[in-house]
């Protein structure tokens, strides 16, 4: 059973998310927060796989909150799902940063929402498709230069080819078909990767993908 908290202000979206979620068979909601310091506690009272964290929220904001939970040791296999109301939302990039596996806007499919949950459980990144990885390039356009990442140097020539794929948004499936190679190599060679780099999971390789300057923003266009 995947175990799931809910942090939003607004109850009647915990309500709808909550009725959703508790249909599955292989997904329960173990607790929800009106407020990101709620959400904090929460989490660490009840260590859930997964948390559907607003990101705009009263008393503790939610990127706040998530950059606690990621901070905290004991609470590395929770993964953060932030939702946003607008597709272009100034703190998504921030928000990946600071530990959120993913991001979704609120009035995503049911399906997709789903999905969602399952996905970030595996260990996949998750990126809304009305966002995209091109809203990651925005964002990641508008941080620092380019540096290299801590232990970048110790990749292969061809872990850093897969993580410029990973950058930009390919699949396992589709980092294969364009190397060339089993979809299970493309996985051994990502995960290899996130290993070296110290990366919780595929979206923080994105993030380091874009701020070491194996991928620019121009490059999706």
């Amino acid at each position: 059973m995947i175990r799931v908290v809910l942090a939003d202000d607004q109850l009647l979206v915990r309500a709808g998310f909550r009725a959703l979620l508790d249909a599955q068979p292989d997904i329960g909601v173990v607790g929800e927060a009106a407020d990101g310091e709620e959400a904090v506690r929460l989490v660490r009272e009840l260590r859930p796989d997964v948390v559907l964290m607003d990101i705009r929220m009263p008393v503790l904001d939610g990127l706040t909150a998530t950059r606690r939970i990621g901070e905290d040791d004991a609470l590395a296999d929770v993964r953060v799902v932030m939702l946003t109301t607008f597709e272009l939302d100034e703190y998504v990039f921030e928000a990946i940063r600071s530990g959120a596996s993913g991001f979704l806007v609120k009035d995503t499919e049911p399906e997709e929402l789903l999905r969602a949950v399952r996905a970030v459980v595996a260990g996949d990144a998750l990126l809304s498709p009305g966002v995209t990885r091109r809203l990651i390039a925005e964002f990641a356009a508008r941080s620092k230069q380019p540096a290299a990442a801590a232990g970048l140097g110790r990749l292969t020539d061809r872990e850093r080819e897969v993580m410029a794929l990973v950058g930009m948004g390919l699949s396992n499936e589709e980092i294969a078909r364009r190397l060339v190679v089993s979809p299970l190599t493309a996985k051994t060679h990502v995960s290899r990767t996130m290993v070296k780099l110290g990366a919780r999971d595929r979206a923080q390789l994105v993030v380091l993908a874009y701020e070491s300057g194996l991928v620019r923003p121009g490059w999706l266009s």
